[in-house]
């Protein structure tokens, strides 16, 4: 089979139906339990584990470094594949990449799998409300009718046009953003509708938070739990998804005002891997394709504490609005009968490895935070951070274990609904990653365009692309480098191997191998593979086991 349930159901089901009414953890009166928890399901865009609660030392991140001292907090969790399409495919349908085919941002869920039982849809069709509230599936996904049971509340201040702003709130950017977009497509036709003008890659603007996209959709996400609870008939699936910090970096001035950038370090790790694949790192085109950043060479520091500085106040203005979010559960008094789970699609590069941006196989790209909260939860499991190997494709298992609902027979991951209660047990000896050809692909993950070809892009590509070729010699192949070169990476406990390999041949030998040792270099900053055969043999043959080879040997009760 391809996922063996853990848990058996009858002590949280005994707790959840028996339970009587009592006052929650805020002191509020609490409302009487229903059979089955609520799930707040909270998505981030673009965030590395630059939290307080995972020792970064600058960042203001209160709200969610309490929910880590109150929950569970994974250490070590990776997204499936580091980009927006493909991450939260493979964490909504429960399947892998690989399995699913969805490899970039422009390939729909439905349109491959039309009759795919999605997380949401599955908690809709076991009696639960699903509903949500900024981003969860990625664009041309996101308003999937089947995932969902109903839409979410009218904003409570629908008639102010001063809020609800989807990209800048300042006329200035919002003229500047307008004129490249003309510039753009009078010089290079259609293919500049592929992001080509996006305007400046920051602002801060001095708005209530409201007038940003994820201050509006927390107030909606408010607003609707808020009328479920009043209609009082089903538990619910509440997704908030926070669209920041992804690009554009736009937050209120007050959260820019948190930092002196004086104090802001840049990475001094700015080169690429030593002896690391060319392919396997980009030309940070999804920043350069930004107003006022460079379309060639390197930034320059002062342009880099900027950019540094405004990732880190859309993180503390996400926050924020998590914060709310949670209070205002707590306020209805229900949270003592709702499972929270905050968890992002992927990591980014903060200039590490000589990038800006998200879209590789390494660690500072496929690691996520993640964090539970369980009402449930053993005392002496809250606070605590885990180092076990969890994967997001793990998600709709878990969830779906913990609220009592059987599992879909497609699902690749598996439940880590163990760890609530054990969280220092042996795990998974691996977790698996892929990207194809970061070098040279879009922003998207799709292969280059011709016309894309053809833009200020060209230069970038040919550089990167003389790199390969000097690399790879006698191995390089366009239609193979462009359209069918795959890195998979698995990260055990101490190693992650890249190995990359043609897709339609997997069962030949890779292309090219790295190997990164965590114990004595945790940036990645030199692959050793070369000097390690035999350790590369071990790992290659537990990484063609797959997921399903990897997975722990588990307690019988």
């Amino acid at each position: 089979m391809k996922y063996i349930s853990q848990i058996k159901l009858s002590l949280v089901c005994y707790i959840l139906l028996y339970l009587q009414v009592g006052c929650n953890s805020s002191g509020k009166k609490a409302i009487p339990k229903k059979e089955k928890p609520n799930i707040l399901f909270i998505a981030i865009d673009d965030l590395r584990p630059e939290l307080g609660s995972y020792g970064s030392k600058i960042v203001k991140s209160p709200n969610l470094d309490k929910l880590a001292s109150q929950g569970l907090q994974f250490n070590n969790a990776y997204c499936q594949q580091a980009i927006c399409g493909p991450s939260r495919a493979s964490l909504l349908t429960g399947m892998r990449p690989e399995t699913s085919g969805i490899i970039h941002n422009y390939i729909k869920i439905r349109d491959v799998f039309p009759d795919i039982v999605t997380l949401p849809q599955h908690f809709k069709q076991n009696g639960y409300e699903a509903v949500y509230a900024g981003k969860i599936f990625h664009h041309g996904d996101l308003d999937d009718e089947k995932s969902w049971s109903r839409k979410p509340t009218a904003h409570p201040d629908s008639t102010n046009k001063e809020i609800g702003v989807k990209g800048f709130a300042l006329a200035e950017n919002q003229r500047l953003r307008e004129k490249k977009r003309k510039e753009m497509f009078a010089k290079y036709g259609d293919v500049a509708k592929y992001g080509l003008a996006m305007g400046p890659a920051y602002e801060s603007a001095d708005v209530p938070d409201n007038t940003y996209i994820d201050g509006y959709n927390t107030d909606l996400a408010i607003a609707t739990m808020k009328e479920m609870i009043k209609i009082g008939d089903k538990p619910f699936f509440l997704g908030l998804g926070m669209n920041k910090p992804h690009l554009n970096w736009i937050a209120p001035k007050k959260y820019w005002d948190l930092y002196d950038s004086g104090t802001i370090q840049l990475t001094n790790q700015i080169d690429a891997p030593i002896s690391g694949a060319e392919m396997g790192l980009h030309a940070s085109f999804e920043l350069r394709v930004r107003d006022d950043i460079p379309k060639e060479g390197n930034f320059d520091p002062e342009l880099e504490t900027k950019l540094k500085h405004a990732y880190l106040a859309c993180i503390s203005y996400v926050d924020a609005q998590i914060g709310r979010m949670i209070t205002a559960l707590e306020e209805t008094g229900i949270r003592d009968n709702t499972i929270i789970i905050v968890w992002s699609d992927h990591g980014w590069h903060l200039g590490e490895m000589g990038i800006w941006g998200k879209a590789t196989n390494y660690e500072f790209a496929t690691r996520v935070p993640m964090i539970i909260w369980t009402p449930d939860m053993p005392e002496n499991s809250k606070g605590v951070q885990t180092n076990a190997l969890v994967e997001l494709v793990d998600i709709y298992p878990t969830l779906s274990e913990l609220a009592g609902i059987d599992l879909p027979e497609h699902l690749d991951g598996f439940s880590f609904a163990p760890l609530i209660n054990e969280p220092s047990q042996k795990w998974k000896t691996a977790a698996f990653s892929q990207f194809p050809t970061p070098a040279l692909r879009e922003w998207g993950a799709i292969p280059l365009r011709k016309g894309m070809r053809e833009t200020y892009f060209g230069p970038l590509v040919e550089n990167v692309e003389e790199r390969i070729k000097l690399q790879q010699k006698e191995k390089w192949d366009r239609e193979l480098f462009e359209n069918n070169l795959i890195g998979y990476a698995m990260r055990t406990e101490r190693y992650r191997l890249v190995a990359w390999k043609d897709k339609t041949a997997p069962e030949k030998e890779p292309l090219y191998l790295e190997l990164y040792d965590h114990e004595n270099d945790p940036t990645e900053h030199v692959n050793i593979a070369r000097e390690n055969q035999e350790i590369v043999s071990e790992l290659l043959e537990r990484l063609n086991k797959g997921w399903n080879g990897n997975l722990p040997k588990l307690k019988m009760n």
